[in-house]
């Protein structure tokens, strides 16, 4: 076991220990140090994550389960910092390590050119660390060191060219986002301390069955469940982090950042930590359903909605970002239906056919000198072929074409939701079904812009185009064959299998995915079964559509947007939630800010408690002035006014 302690330590010590050579000792190591020491620490990570997988996983290690040291204890209640390493932890940790691995290999490639080459690396080796302590921890206050971690390393990545107004805006924009989800998470956390005397997981998720019945008052007379508020707080959180609707704003902004921090942020790192919370504290949503419900309705809100905006966007990477929110709402929704072994297993797939795309994304720019604008583009694949391959690759995972690793996980989402039972699974049921051919649609839509047609506008950009080195294009490979396969072997242990045994805590009410295992017999079984279903020729219709309408006619297009206007201008502006955010709470807090100016600051404080204060004592000044006369009979009169004005005082009394 102290073998074992020791080897979670240097996995999550060994990617701070590069981030903090490479930033602070930058002039010393230089651009190849700096990058050299990050990829060695998040190499050693990622092969000792594995060397975990594989004893948890292959060999059936036992749950570790200790606290490493106590941070302090107040009133009873201990703080502590430990590790929970289980098949869940296991496959996290994986999952992150490698793709950000592959990121750090790639930014070699992307950012040779770019000031902040160290920085850059620090910040990413630092992304690292954070999320490695957040799916690590074994109690809330950890939890809430990751949480924050992340989110604090999100801001200066997405501000990374701070010279930038947009830039500025966007981080500044993902900082005020995450503080409103995280007051919902640490008032979650906070409930939690007060009522269960305790931050440990397995203490609270112990003590939670007791707990299920129990009601608070927070106004009035009117009673709430205990468990309904902690869930909704919680996942309050996981609305700011997994940018869910109303707290989704933040993500797309996000492509201000380098894009391998765009794929590393929304494959494997900070959008990702919502859905595992939720996941990790089943046993806590379990207990209500209603938070189930509200889970369910807004994960599949996002879903559709999100996914409709992706199809307007022009900038190649705010339409995989755009894919990245609607993805994230196919998870959330799983996790509503007490799937939560279907949620993490999109959680897993998604992360590599979406960093894949990303970075794909990102050597196309490359190629295009740093022109994002898909309508630029056309016919790279003669140009650009291993970049093409694996984009098609990425694209057909993305859209749940059969065999590949999306197919497997979307296809057990939606059917999940089907069989559930809860408030909103029917509304939720159809709006998944209908954000496959809306998927299809926005991804088919980029790909055919991109790699097909004629090719780009611009002569000199043609004579110039050509692969990226072999530093970008390795990863994208690497990427691409889990994103094909790692589905067909996942499958069956982490949905119908004991993979998650003991992990997540599903009631027996909720358990969709076993009313799915119920008809599961195989891979080549789910895969006959869901051609034979609505989402696949749903899926086949979006791609069939993007071929014809934006590479065979694209007339259409022009027609249609122009018929629909309205609905065009409606989803680019993202339904007027950035003007209503800039409008109620960007104007407002300036309209509380100048009010609280002229009335607060001004008059009260200014005016009467400090200017008004010096005010008072010139004027009382200016009265005792006139007794310190200098004159001694002044001074003997005022004694003996004095005097007989106490006796005075004690006669009358």
């Amino acid at each position: 076991m102290e073998d074992m302690k020791s080897i979670y330590l240097t996995l999550v010590l060994a990617p701070l220990l590069g981030s903090i050579i490479a930033g602070l000792f930058r002039n010393q190591v230089g651009k190849a140090g700096a990058h050299w020491v990050t990829i060695i620490g998040v190499g050693i990570s990622f092969l000792l994550s594995a060397y975990v997988f594989w004893q948890h996983v292959m060999n059936g290690a036992p749950v570790f389960n200790e606290n490493l040291y106590t941070w302090m204890v107040v009133d009873g209640l201990e703080m502590h910092v430990g590790f929970l390493v289980d098949n869940l932890t296991a496959m996290m940790i994986t999952v992150v390590t490698f793709v950000s691995l592959m990121v750090h290999i790639y930014t070699i490639g992307y950012m040779a050119h770019e000031d902040g080459y160290q920085r850059f690396f620090s910040y990413i080796s630092l992304f690292t660390f954070s999320m490695l302590m957040l799916v690590m921890s074994n109690n809330f206050l950890q939890l809430f060191f990751g949480w924050e971690a992340v989110g604090l390393v999100s801001y200066l990545l997405i501000g990374f060219y701070f010279k930038k107004e947009t830039a500025i805006f966007a981080n500044m924009k993902a900082f005020l986002v995450n503080r409103v989800g995280d007051f919902g998470f640490i008032l979650g956390i906070a409930a939690v301390a007060m009522y269960f005397n305790s931050l440990d997981y397995a203490q609270v998720f112990g003590a939670a069955p007791d707990k299920a019945g129990e009601t608070i008052s927070i106004w009035g007379d009117s009673q709430w469940s205990l468990m309904t508020v902690i869930c909704i707080l919680l996942f309050i959180g996981a609305m700011g982090k997994s940018a869910q609707m109303p707290l989704h704003v933040w993500l797309p902004d996000s492509m201000e950042g380098p894009t391998p921090i765009s794929a590393l942020i929304h494959a494997a790192t900070m959008v990702t930590a919502g859905i595992f919370m939720v996941a990790r504290m089943s046993p806590l949503f379990e207990l209500s359903e209603t938070a189930l419900s509200f889970v369910l309705i807004i994960g599949a809100t996002t879903a559709f909605f999100m996914g409709l905006i992706g199809i307007v966007q022009n900038d190649i990477k705010r339409v995989v970002a755009y894919s990245t929110l609607s993805q994230l709402g196919y998870m959330v929704a799983a996790l509503g239906a007490s799937a939560y072994a279907a949620g993490l297993f999109h959680l897993m797939t998604h992360a590599f056919f979406k960093a894949l795309l990303f970075l794909a994304a990102g050597s196309v720019i490359i190629g295009m000198h740093h022109d994002q604008d898909i309508r630029n583009m056309g016919g790279l694949r003669k140009y650009m072929k291993i970049t093409w391959i694996t984009a098609l690759l990425g694209s057909l995972a993305l859209i749940g074409f059969p065999g590949f690793s999306g197919f497997f996980s979307k296809d057990a989402i939606i059917e999940a939701v089907g069989y559930s039972q809860i408030a909103g699974s029917s509304y939720a049921h159809w709006l998944l079904v209908a954000g496959v051919f809306v998927t299809a649609l926005y991804s088919f839509r980029m790909y055919f812009l991109v790699f097909h047609g004629k090719g780009p506008r611009d002569d000199h950009a043609k004579e110039h185009l050509k692969e990226s080195p072999a530093v970008v294009t390795v990863p994208l490979i690497l990427l691409a064959i889990p994103s094909v396969f790692v589905g067909w072997f996942a499958i069956e242990p982490m949905l119908f299998g004991d993979f998650f045994k003991g992990v997540l805590h599903v009631a027996s009410a909720h358990d969709t995915l076993g009313e799915i295992g119920k008809t599961y017999t195989d891979q080549i079984g789910f895969i006959s079964h869901g051609v034979m279903m609505l989402p696949f020729w749903l899926a086949m219709a979006g791609l069939a559509v993007a071929w014809y309408v934006y590479l065979m006619k694209p007339s259409i297009a022009q027609s249609v947007r122009s018929r629909f206007d309205w609905l065009y201008k409606l989803l680019d502006r993202k339904y007027g939630f950035d003007e209503f955010n800039q409008a109620v709470f960007a104007g407002g807090s300036l309209f509380a800010g100048k009010f609280l100016w002229n009335i607060g600051d001004k008059t009260v404080i200014d005016g009467i408690a400090v200017n008004g204060s010096a005010r008072s004592v010139g004027v009382l000044a200016q009265v005792v002035r006139w007794v310190q006369s200098g004159y001694l009979y002044h001074y003997a009169i005022a004694m003996i006014l004095g005097l007989l004005g106490l006796l005075f005082w004690f006669v009358v009394r």
